[in-house]
C-alpha cells in the first residue's frame, strides 16, 4: 500500500517509523531440556547483579568492608551482597496440591499469600543467613532479588540490617531530539476472542478507528499518526476442558480453532494498514514458560502474509525511531502481586527496573527456561516506555532516575472486560485511553 490510505474524501498519508526488534534476547533457539537445574540461573543473576553491586558499593559505604555469608563475624559491621529468599507461611505447594487432585484447572488460585509471620533470608555461595530488623520490610520484597545490606551479625546469628543498597534504575540512552512530529502506539490487551465477554462489535470498532474508517477528518488524521499496534497477550480463550489431553470431537475442534480464525480476521484488516505486533500471553497457543516463543505464524494465515505483521516473544523489547520500550503480558507483575504487596499495582513495575530484573519470582513461582549460562530477565539498559497487559485498569506513571532516567510505565487493561486501549506519543511520552463502547448508555 505504500504507505497510502484513503479516509473519507480526503487522502491521507501514514507516518512512518523506524522499528527495530530486540528480542533476540529472550529467544530459544538451541537450548533443550536436558536435566538442567534452576540453580544455574540464580548464579547467572547473582553474578551480574553482584559485579554491579560492588560498583555502587564504594560510593555508597566506601568505609565498611564487603563480606560473605561464611565470612561473618559477631558485632562486626560490613556489608553482604546476595540473593534474598522470602519465607511464606502460606505459600502453596504444588505437590500438595497436586496430590490431593490432578486437574486440568490452574493449582494456584489468584491470591495474595502474605502472613505476618513471614521473614527474609539471604543467600549466596558460602550460606544463607536469616535477616532481621525492620529496615527490610518483608511484604516489599521477593524471593529472588540480589541486594547488598549494611549490617552486622547479632549473637541470635541473624544479621541485623541497617541499610539497603538496591541496583537502581539501568543507565539509559538518552531520548531521541529530533522527534518533532506525534506518532502514536497503541497498546491493546486481553481481546480473549472466543470468550463469553468478548464483544465482537468492540473488536470492529477498534480496528475500524485505527484504520481510519470511523471518525470525522480530525479523528481520521490522528488515526493516519498510528505508526504501531502493540498486542499484549491473551489474544483468545480457548477453555480450558478442551485443553487436558483428551482426543477432541469435532464440535470441540471448532471450539479450539474459531477463536483463533476470528483473530486473525481481525489482525489481517489492521496489519493491511499498519505494523502490529503480536505478543503471547498465558491464555494463548504458545508455550507457558518465560520467555514465551512467537505465536506461529501459521496460525494466522491471512495476516501472515504482511510484512507488517510481526509475531513476538514475551517479553518484548523494541525500538522505534530510537525510543526503547520493553514489555511482557502481565504474569511478571501478576506473580509479585501474589507474593508481595503494594498500594498501586504500578508500584511493581517501578520495583522490578530499580532490582534492574523483570521477573525476579523466576524461576521460584513463575514458570521458566531452564537457561544455563545467562539470565535474559536482566535489565541491562532502561527503556523508555514499560509496559505490562493484561491488568484490571489502566494505570500510568512517569519515573525519573538518579541519573535523569525518564521512564513511562504503563499497565494496559484488559480489552474484552473494559473496551480500553492505550495510546503513547513517541515524541513526549504522553499517554491517554481510546475507549470503545457498544452500549447505547455510554
Amino acid at each position: 500500500m505504500d504507505g497510502m490510505e484513503i479516509y473519507g474524501e480526503k487522502n491521507l498519508q501514514r507516518k512512518q517509523s523506524l522499528y527495530h526488534s530486540l528480542d533476540e534476547k529472550f529467544e530459544i533457539r538451541t537450548e533443550k531440556y536436558k536435566g538442567q537445574q534452576y540453580s544455574q540461573i540464580y548464579f547467572a543473576r547473582l553474578h551480574n547483579m553482584r559485579n554491579l553491586l560492588y560498583s555502587l558499593v564504594g560510593k555508597w559505604k566506601p568505609h565498611l568492608p564487603v563480606n560473605t555469608v561464611l565470612g561473618l563475624e559477631e558485632g562486626k559491621e560490613c556489608i553482604i551482597v546476595g540473593t534474598l529468599f522470602k519465607h511464606m507461611k502460606l505459600k502453596p505447594s504444588v505437590l500438595d496440591e497436586y496430590s490431593k487432585k490432578r486437574s486440568a484447572v490452574p493449582l494456584m488460585e489468584p491470591h495474595n499469600f502474605m502472613h505476618p509471620d513471614d521473614h527474609l533470608i539471604l543467600e549466596d555461595e558460602t550460606g544463607r543467613v536469616k535477616l532481621a530488623g525492620d529496615v527490610l520490610a518483608p511484604s516489599v520484597f521477593v524471593t529472588g532479588i540480589v541486594a547488598a545490606l549494611h549490617g552486622k551479625e547479632t549473637g541470635d546469628g541473624d544479621f541485623l540490617v541497617h541499610d539497603i543498597l538496591e541496583a537502581g534504575l539501568p543507565p539509559q540512552l538518552p531520548l531521541p531530539s529530533g522527534l518533532k512530529e506525534d506518532k502514536f502506539v497503541v497498546f491493546v490487551s486481553g481481546l480473549s476472542v472466543g470468550s463469553s465477554m468478548s464483544n465482537p462489535l468492540q473488536f470492529q470498532l477498534l480496528v475500524d478507528h485505527m484504520t481510519g474508517h470511523l471518525g470525522n477528518v480530525k479523528e481520521q488524521s490522528m488515526a493516519s499518526q498510528i505508526v504501531r499496534v502493540v498486542i499484549a497477550g491473551n489474544s483468545v480463550e480457548i477453555p480450558l476442558g478442551i485443553l487436558n489431553g483428551q482426543n477432541l470431537v469435532s464440535k470441540d475442534q471448532s471450539k479450539l480453532s474459531e477463536p483463533i480464525k476470528e483473530l486473525d480476521i481481525l489482525l489481517t484488516q489492521l496489519v493491511a494498514a499498519m505494523p502490529v505486533d503480536i505478543m503471547p500471553g498465558p491464555c494463548d497457543p504458545a508455550n507457558y514458560s518465560l520467555p514465551q516463543q512467537p505465536l506461529h505464524r501459521c496460525l494466522f494465515p491471512g495476516a501472515a502474509v504482511y510484512n507488517t505483521f510481526v509475531s513476538c516473544t514475551n517479553p518484548h523489547l523494541f525500538e522505534l525511531d530510537d525510543v526503547r520500550f520493553l514489555g511482557t503480558s502481565g504474569q511478571n507483575i501478576d506473580d509479585l502481586e501474589k507474593y508481595s504487596e503494594a498500594k498501586y499495582k504500578i508500584d511493581f513495575l517501578e520495583r522490578t527496573l530499580r532490582w534492574r530484573h523483570l521477573a525476579p519470582t523466576a524461576p521460584n513461582t513463575v514458570g521458566c527456561y531452564p537457561f544455563t549460562d545467562r539470565d535474559p530477565f536482566f535489565i541491562e539498559s532502561c527503556p523508555h516506555v514499560y509496559f505490562i497487559g493484561n491488568q484490571k485498569k489502566y494505570e500510568t506513571r512517569l519515573v525519573q532516575g538518579s541519573e535523569g532516567q525518564l521512564v513511562r510505565l504503563i499497565c494496559i487493561p484488559r480489552f474484552c472486560e473494559t473496551g480500553v486501549a492505550v495510546v503513547l506519543n513517541t515524541r513526549n511520552l504522553e499517554c491517554h485511553t481510546l475507549s470503545f463502547s457498544t452500549s447505547l448508555d455510554s
